[in-house]
């Protein structure tokens, strides 16, 4: 029986772009479910920030995916203003299925090609090319909003907590760097419930931040 794989992502974040482009460059044989979720919805669940809201960390991070990407020859551009509110990308890409193609063709949009994704005319100009009308019809669909959330309450039951994340039999595999150990998991059925593995899981606390 093949194991249900569960993909959760926002566009705001350049890891899930690139964990999408590796995954595209991985040949992989096994199908992956794509869910959009609303990172800051995770963000405020958990209490904690994203890597651009703390200034030193949004320019490691910056330097660190454009090395990445020039590494593993991904073409990769910050758009021109970042963090940007992905929530009319988010919906767009729940309006269109959530296909697979229609989720790269939004995510090569926004980190391939350094679009001005602060300002009304991008989005505008992407549905214009994915052939879709009535866009602020289709942004402003209660199906549309109510399955974004839909989406982002299953991923905090799946203990979700940033993006992107891979969740395989109850198994959470967060961020880009975790990407080798999924696919582990997956082709050679590598143990992280036994052994060491355990112990950690009911690893006590020496001390607890207030």
């Amino acid at each position: 029986m093949s194991k249900r794989i569960k993909w959760y992502f926002d566009f705001i974040s350049p890891f899930s772009y690139l964990q999408l482009k590796r995954l595209e460059q991985a040949k992989h044989s096994f199908e992956v479910e794509m869910i959009p979720v609303l990172f800051a919805g995770l963000l405020k669940k958990w209490g904690h920030k994203g890597p651009a809201e703390l200034e030193p960390k949004r320019l490691d991070t910056y330097k660190f995916c454009q090395w990445y990407a020039d590494t593993h020859d991904i073409p990769f551009q910050v758009p021109q203003a970042h963090p940007f509110n992905p929530l009319s990308y988010l919906r767009l890409c729940i309006a269109l299925g959530s296909t697979t193609q229609g989720i790269h063709d939004i995510f090569n949009f926004l980190w391939g090609e350094c679009p001005p994704v602060h300002q009304a005319e991008a989005i505008q100009g992407l549905a214009k090319r994915l052939g879709v009308t009535h866009l602020d019809q289709l942004l402003s669909d209660p199906k549309v909003k109510t399955e974004l959330i839909s989406n982002t309450e299953s991923a905090i039951e799946d203990g979700v907590y940033g993006v992107p994340t891979f969740v395989i039999d109850e198994q959470r595999f967060w961020g880009l760097d975790q990407m080798d150990m999924m696919l582990d998991f997956l082709e050679r059925g590598i143990m992280i419930d036994a052994g060491e593995y355990a112990r950690l899981t009911k690893l006590p606390y020496g001390i607890q931040r207030s």
